[in-house]
């Protein structure tokens, strides 16, 4: 049985705890550590490990404080070199599609497609059977997979509605081409749910939601719709 609480979920930052009920995990520190040590009910001796996509402030903004807390830390190599920390010993790097574990948990990493020195998603399986897979800050996923059971997955911005705040000027127009190589949009979201076997999948996290090109209510309803699952945006 796989437990996620958001702690945060924008641009502003992300931040999310898990577990198995044997093994707490972080994924992402984006926010202050205050924040963290109160959304794991200031418990953080119980964290087995934190994982960490990229090195955007918003996804990685208490490393320093989550790495001197002690807690091992999982990213990539091109983003231990981007944030200068790979000479840590709390800081592990691990390549794409080479799986490890953190007690109960295998995790596989894979790469991503971002605006960033080398992002990853997660794919993180239990003893239980269960599988869970983190996908966020990327415009496409070019693997499928099998068994899921959880899905917490970037779903941005919709193009109509990103199209509308540029012809208002509420968002200039060169922010349409970086979002369009780095960002998950609605669509795409939909084209990677139909594209991967979600017989077993109990529910569905839309995360990181665009501030203002993004609708809330519409992306749960529709992806609720598509799929027929349980849909959360925290």
């Amino acid at each position: 049985m796989i437990e996620v609480t958001a702690l945060a979920s924008s641009s502003k930052g992300n931040c999310y705890r898990i577990t198995d009920g044997e093994t707490p995990l972080l994924l992402e520190c984006g926010i202050r550590y205050k924040d963290i040590q109160k959304g794991f009910g200031f418990k953080m001796s119980e964290v087995a490990g934190c994982l960490v996509t990229h090195e955007h402030k918003d996804h990685c903004a208490a490393i320093k404080d989550v790495l001197k807390a002690g807690i091992d830390t999982f990213a990539s190599y091109g983003t231990w070199d981007a944030l200068r920390l790979d000479g840590h010993h709390r800081a592990h790097p691990v390549k794409s599609l080479q799986p490890f574990t953190i007690g109960t948990w295998t995790i596989m990493p894979f790469d991503v497609q971002h605006d960033v020195s080398e992002p990853y998603g997660f794919l993180l399986a239990n003893k239980a059977g269960d599988k869970l897979l983190f996908a966020t800050d990327t415009y496409y996923i070019r693997y499928k997979f099998q068994n899921l059971t959880h899905i917490m997955v970037e779903c941005n911005y919709s193009m109509d509605i990103l199209d509308q705040n540029i012809l208002d000027g509420r968002v200039p127009q060169v922010m349409r081409k970086r979002l369009i190589r780095s960002h998950f949009s609605l669509d795409n979201v939909k084209d990677f749910l139909r594209a991967n076997d979600l017989s077993k999948v109990q529910e569905i996290w839309l995360l990181h939601l665009s501030d203002s090109n993004s609708d809330a209510e519409r992306f749960k309803r529709e992806v609720m719709e598509l799929t027929g699952k349980v849909v959360y945006v925290p």
